[in-house]
C-alpha cells in the first residue's frame, strides 16, 4: 500500500495531509497557497512524488441534506485536473463539518486569528483524511445521504 494525500481545497489556500504507509494515520502536511496552473501542477507533481503518493482524496463540500454545490462542482473540477496533472486517482470523500471541528480544536488550544487561519485547512485536510482512512479507503464514492427522506420527513 502507498500513501494517500487529502486535500482540503479552497479557491485561495489548499490543506493537505498524508497517511502513514500502512494507511492507517492522517498527519498534516501544509497549507498551500495557490498561484497559477503552472505553478501549481509544479509543486503538486514534486508534492506527490516526494511522498510516494498513490491516491489522492479530496473533500467534497456538501450541504447539509448532502446536495452538492457550486463549491462542490469547483472541488471536483479542480480534483480532475489534480488527477490529469499527477497521473494518480483522485476520490470524493464528504467533507461536512471538518473545518469547523478544526476551528474548534484550534481555539480550543489557545491559537489567535491569525494563526488559526494559517493552520486551519491543514488541519481539516488531517481530519477528512483521517474520516476516510477510518472508512477503510474506498476507492469509489459513497451515495451521499441525505438527512431527510424524498417527502422532507427525517429518515
Amino acid at each position: 500500500m502507498g500513501r494517500v494525500l487529502g486535500i482540503d481545497f479552497g479557491l485561495r489556500r489548499v490543506g493537505a495531509a498524508v497517511s502513514d504507509p500502512m494507511r492507517s494515520i492522517a498527519t498534516p502536511l501544509e497549507v498551500y497557497e495557490r498561484r497559477d496552473p503552472a505553478q501549481d501542477a509544479r509543486h503538486y507533481k514534486k508534492l506527490t512524488a516526494e511522498d510516494e503518493i498513490e491516491r489522492i482524496v479530496i473533500g467534497l463540500p456538501v450541504h447539509t441534506t448532502g446536495r452538492e454545490g457550486e463549491s462542490a462542482a469547483r472541488a471536483r473540477a479542480w480534483g480532475a485536473w489534480l488527477a490529469e496533472v499527477t497521473g494518480l486517482p483522485v476520490v470524493y470523500y464528504d467533507e461536512r463539518y471538518t473545518t469547523v471541528l478544526a476551528e474548534d480544536v484550534l481555539i480550543e488550544v489557545g491559537f489567535s486569528r491569525q494563526k488559526r487561519k494559517g493552520m486551519r485547512d491543514m488541519l481539516a485536510a488531517r481530519i477528512l483524511l483521517q474520516n476516510y482512512l477510518d472508512a477503510g479507503c474506498p476507492e469509489a464514492e459513497a451515495p451521499m445521504r441525505s438527512l431527510t427522506d424524498e417527502e422532507g420527513q427525517p429518515s
